[in-house]
């Protein structure tokens, strides 16, 4: 296994304001035993709310953090133990703005990273030269360009480049893509598949993005509260929750009234939409499939409405996500 987390615990002390001036300590159990594996060429999925002890968790395995208990290794090596050999081996990506030099350009930029990381000058210079071109930063006139002028995708494709320089066989990428545009997301995305697929790199990924987690990641591993909620495949997780489905509904009502509205919600627990040809658009989360959609249908045809078209679909990994975090 390149990466593997075990049984790792993690407590901070805060201070809790209590009134307007005075406080007391608190203690926050960040992580509560987390355990799991990341396989060879695997892009595994860290997911879950704000808070869950996501970051936690990579700080730990990019040796930024101590656990107060359990252990953590990277290609074997113990990243308490061995940390300086793990950052060796490891390219993180935490953000992607802090630590580069506003004065500096891309170039200019990486260059001095790769002298930090003691890279030799001809395969710093290939390497730099080829990350250029991998992440279109050549094309966008970003090479030459001080990173102080960049935008924000500019920046997320450097930062990524600088977690590339030591060609390292394991990535810890934590939010890589958020607050970019469309096409900046989508370049980081299938370079991240390219690596993984084609280059047999190992991924930890966290993403609040339920749509790129699903198509990107080999595994989801969901915590929420310190701890491992699910883990598995994006389809078997779904299957997880068989009775969580959506319903979507189109029928024909030809007077439009507002009690309408309200008794279709009211029956059905939904979202409900009604336009002026009389056209009426229902949607709802049946949170349980014991009643039957005939039943359903039924009802809703009690209210004097002419059904045009029914669509039940399967969960989503954002009903997984939510169904998870939320017991």
């Amino acid at each position: 296994m390149s990466i593997e987390a075990i049984n790792l615990e993690k407590k901070y002390l805060t201070k809790k304001r209590i009134g307007l001036i005075s406080s007391e300590k608190e203690v926050v159990e960040a992580l509560k035993g987390v355990s799991f594996e990341v396989g060879d060429g695997e892009i595994v999925g860290l997911l879950g709310p704000n808070g869950a002890g996501k970051t936690t968790t990579v700080k730990i395995l990019s040796t930024l953090l101590i656990p107060d208990s359990g252990r953590a290794l990277v290609n074997g090596l113990d990243v308490v133990k061995e940390a300086k050999k793990v950052r060796k081996i490891i390219g993180i990506m935490l953000t992607v703005e802090k630590g580069f030099y506003g004065k500096l350009t891309g170039k200019e930029n990486l260059e001095y990273f790769s002298a930090l990381y003691g890279l030799k000058k001809d395969f710093s210079r290939r390497k730099i030269s080829e990350l250029m071109d991998l992440l279109g930063l050549r094309e966008l006139g970003a090479e030459d360009k001080l990173f102080e002028e960049y935008s924000l995708g500019m920046k997320a494709r450097l930062s990524l480049a600088r977690a590339l320089l030591k060609d390292p066989p394991v990535l810890i990428l934590d939010e890589p893509t958020l607050g970019l545009d469309p096409p900046s997301s989508r370049k980081i995305r299938e370079l991240v598949m390219s690596l993984a697929k084609e280059e047999d790199k190992t991924v930890l990924y966290t993403t609040h993005n339920m749509f790129e987690a699903e198509i990107l990641c080999d595994r989801i591993l969901l915590i929420n509260e310190g701890e491992i909620v699910a883990e598995g495949t994006p389809r078997e997780l779904k299957r997880r929750i068989p009775k969580l489905k959506t319903i979507e509904i189109i029928a024909k009502n030809e007077i439009r009234t507002e009690d309408l509205k309200y008794e279709i919600e009211r029956l059905i627990d939904g979202r409900v939409s009604i336009s002026a040809d009389g056209t009426i658009e229902i949607k709802a989360k049946l949170k349980t499939y014991e009643k039957g959609l005939s039943e359903i249908l039924g009802k809703i045809i009690s209210l004097g409405l002419d059904i045009v078209s029914v669509k039940v679909e399967e969960p989503t990994l954002e009903d997984v996500f939510v169904h998870f975090t939320s017991e």
